[in-house]
């Protein structure tokens, strides 16, 4: 009877924890018009501070489209060539800004325990004449297709997530094509460089503004021992994934018996990581929630062991974690990763550092359907950069507002925060009640049904100040 009365009161409690309070999203528009100077400062040109503060107001508006014209359009100008002009082909540097961008996310959501993680998004695009397009892997088709990609560094911690520098792939024949870089305006001392060193450029340069104790990434970055090693010479600790096929030497294995008296002693031999994953024991499996997801907790099994990986022509490199994990069902699905994590590293905390990767997925397909990330309709060089940080800085500006809206509606999402502040910008007049009655009313159908979804393990979902504290592992141990 207790526990019944208790359930009814969290549940209760969970979809109070839904509702928005009118007067909250009243200074949502003054703390936007707080947010623009210092990056409008970093422009230089003081004639195209307006400019980018209508771009970004245009980012974060409930424009369907959110590319020049129809920003243009929306702020009032006769003709879109200035903001097209801002956008595409304006000299302002957006390296200043994305350091503004960088110092505001360490001071508002640095933490020691933070995890740096890299993540690659591809852009579909006709024709060959935007910078870098190419024909090559696309993740959003599934495909190799026509399209750009950009390399992204991420920041996760348990006060919360968000994208704080980009780069774009130049792949190798735009990168000795003379006639298209001079057209696209690719700089002189822009030259070809692999996913994997472009990450690198990036860690070197932002790592020491960010506290973090973790690197991650996917087997992109993983496959390569390079890069394993000139993370392990900058002193990060990583978790990466890598593929099926990479050839591994468990050390933790017995040795073979020597056949004759003389010879070397014999190795294990180096296997496949998919094959010693067959191998491994039931009672061997750690079943493991890296996430409390809307339909329940996420699960998963897993295993390690300490390996060391073929390198061609060279010696073993130094010993790592192999790290396996499988999700439930008939079809498990089988995920592989390597960690230069400490003897002492529970399995628990790796898998959760290897899980990271989720939130800035998040981020990105927050980007892209919150703030336009890829409805950019430039070509060159410049502009590509330009539309990108504006759009970094209006994602972090939603999450900065998320945090603030969440002290008194913890269910409050990045979404729903986008929602309200369009709302808003396309009219400042709005009934700021029928709003909060809207907002809230979604957020409780969706909480609602989070709770109808966990009820099938018997029990209710945690309150959503608890699942954001379960960013990273450390606060969960």
């Amino acid at each position: 009877m207790r526990r019944a009365k208790g359930d009814r009161d969290h549940a209760e409690q969970l979809l109070e924890d839904c509702e928005i309070v009118p007067e909250d999203l009243m200074v949502s528009l003054e703390r936007l018009t707080e947010f623009l100077p210092p990056y409008l400062q970093r422009l230089g040109d003081k004639r195209l501070h307006q400019h980018g503060e209508n771009f970004m107001r245009g980012l974060l508006s409930d424009l369907e489209r959110k590319s020049v014209e129809p920003i243009a359009e929306r702020a009032g100008y006769e003709d879109r060539l200035p903001l097209q002009y801002f956008v595409g082909q304006s000299q302002w540097k957006h390296g200043p800004l994305l350091d503004e961008l960088c110092r505001q996310t360490s001071e508002e959501l640095g933490d020691p325990n933070g995890i740096l993680v890299i993540d690659p998004s591809a852009f579909p695009k006709k024709g060959r004449h935007s910078v870098g397009v190419d024909r090559q892997w696309c993740g959003r088709l599934g495909k190799q297709d026509n399209c750009q990609v950009g390399v992204f560094l991420g920041y996760v911690s348990n006060r919360g997530h968000t994208l704080i520098d980009e780069r774009l792939y130049l792949p190798r024949a735009w990168a000795k094509d003379k006639a298209r870089r001079l057209e696209c305006g690719v700089p002189r001392g822009v030259r070809f460089h692999t996913s994997p060193q472009l990450a690198i450029e990036m860690l070197l340069e932002r790592r020491q503004q960010f506290p973090h104790a973790w690197v991650t990434a996917d087997d992109e970055f993983g496959r390569p021992a390079w890069f394993r090693r000139k993370l392990c010479e900058m002193g990060e600790r990583y978790v990466l994934d890598i593929p099926s096929n990479t050839l591994v030497r468990d050390l933790q294995a017995p040795v073979p018996p020597r056949k004759t008296q003389r010879g070397r002693t014999p190795k294990v031999p180096f296997t496949r990581a998919a094959t010693w994953k067959d191998g491994v024991a039931p009672k061997q499996w750690e079943r493991i929630e890296i996430r409390d997801a809307t339909k329940g907790p996420l699960v998963v099994w897993a295993a390690r062991t300490r390996v060391e990986t073929r390198r061609k022509k060279k010696k073993s490199e130094e010993p790592q974690w192999l790290i396996v994990t499988k999700t439930d069902g008939e079809t498990p699905e089988y995920r592989y990763q390597l960690s230069n994590g400490e003897e002492d590293v529970p399995l628990r905390e790796l898998v959760h550092v290897g899980s990271a990767r989720f939130w800035v997925e998040d981020c990105l397909e927050r980007a892209k359907g919150e703030v336009g990330l890829d409805h950019y309709e430039v070509r060159g060089w410049m502009g590509w950069h330009h539309h990108m940080t504006w759009c970094l800085m209006a994602l972090f500006f939603l999450v900065l507002e998320q945090r603030r809206l969440s002290e008194r509606t913890p269910a409050i999402t990045v979404q729903q925060s986008a929602e309200a502040i369009g709302e808003m910008l396309r009219d400042p007049q709005v009934d700021l009640r029928w709003l909060a009655r809207k907002i809230t009313g979604r957020l409780q159908r969706t909480e609602q049904s989070r709770i109808d979804h966990w009820k099938k393990f018997r029990r209710l979902p945690p309150s959503w100040n608890a699942v954001r504290l379960g960013h990273v592992p450390n606060v969960l141990q």
